[in-house]
């Protein structure tokens, strides 16, 4: 049994078999720029070959490129998400318009804590970033995809993305290929 319910006083309430979780997405701010470094830092260990940075890397930085990173999501030409059980951070996304082309947004930094996979988290936390794209008037929402990460593939799929057909050297390992993939914003 699987089931979505938005709650009245905020948050949703997100049921998979039988079990219920109350799950609420936030927008990072420099409020929360703490809880955000964590969870970015926990996703680096649990999923490095994930990402194009490395936990070794982003550990390093100064408090300063931490609150750099919430001025780029600042909900203009970026925004950042943590999906929020309680007080606990169990997700993350972000999306950054292009630069060049403001009819296409990047989704990045999209990570499931895996106690909280495939209980529709992920689901929520993209969501979130297609409507923050819908009210900028982007067209195509895209991202980049590990070739070798078949469950990160099939969970893109299931919301709507396609391969377009353009891969590129992963960052952290040239012999791996990554792939784009695209969804329309209407």
């Amino acid at each position: 049994m699987f089931g979505i319910a938005r709650r009245e006083g905020g948050g949703t309430l997100v049921e998979n078999h039988g079990n219920c979780l109350l799950i609420t997405i936030e927008t990072i701010t420099r409020d929360n720029v703490h809880l955000f470094k964590s969870v970015r830092l926990q996703a680096l260990q649990e999923s490095p070959a994930a990402f194009g940075s490395t936990y070794a890397r982003e550990a390093a930085f100064p408090e300063s490129e931490w609150l750099a990173r919430v001025a780029r999501w600042n909900g203009e030409r970026g925004i950042g998400f943590l999906a929020m059980e309680g007080d606990a951070a169990c997700g993350i996304a972000g999306a950054l318009l292009e630069p060049e082309d403001a009819n296409r947004a990047q989704l990045v930094s999209m990570w499931t804590a895996p106690t909280h996979r495939r209980k529709s988290v992920g689901r929520l936390l993209v969501n979130a970033v297609v409507d923050w794209a819908r009210q900028r008037k982007v067209k195509t929402l895209l991202l980049m995809v590990v070739g070798a990460n078949d469950a990160a593939i099939r969970f893109y799929e299931r919301l709507g993305f396609v391969k377009t057909g353009r891969t590129e050297p992963y960052p952290n390992d040239p012999a791996i290929l990554e792939y784009e993939m695209a969804q329309p914003v209407s």
